[in-house]
């Protein structure tokens, strides 16, 4: 292979590396508008290592695969509303497989997935 490949090669690995498994739109209740994304009554959205809240956006870092589970445990540094923290969470796919279960220290959240439009 040349070096103009391997040069290629390289800089495309960093986009698809940046799909994540959870990658996705979720309803926060079983009527939420799929086309509104973080705000309330709407949904949620995964993308690329980003997590879309509700007027907050956290980076999922660190991922770290959870002992005999099929769930990921996240470091999140969030913002929103003028402050910035920093928060566990875990993610998994839903028994079902047609959503996910999102837990924040105290809270757990399930949210069905969003049809692909």
């Amino acid at each position: 292979m040349t070096r103009w490949g391997l040069a290629l090669g390289a800089a495309a690995m960093p986009a698809l590396a940046l799909a994540g498994p959870y990658d996705g739109v979720y309803r926060q209740v079983a009527n939420a508008e799929c086309a509104l994304v973080g705000v309330d009554g709407g949904s949620i959205e995964i993308r690329e290592g980003l997590f879309y809240g509700v007027e907050m956006e956290c980076r999922m870092t660190r991922p770290v695969d959870v002992v005999n589970m099929d769930a990921t445990l996240y470091t999140m540094q969030c913002t929103g509303e003028a402050e910035t923290w920093t928060e566990r969470a875990m993610v998994m796919d839903a028994a079902d497989g047609d959503g996910i279960i999102m837990l924040w220290n105290g809270y757990a959240f399930r949210y069905d997935r969003c049809p692909e439009s």
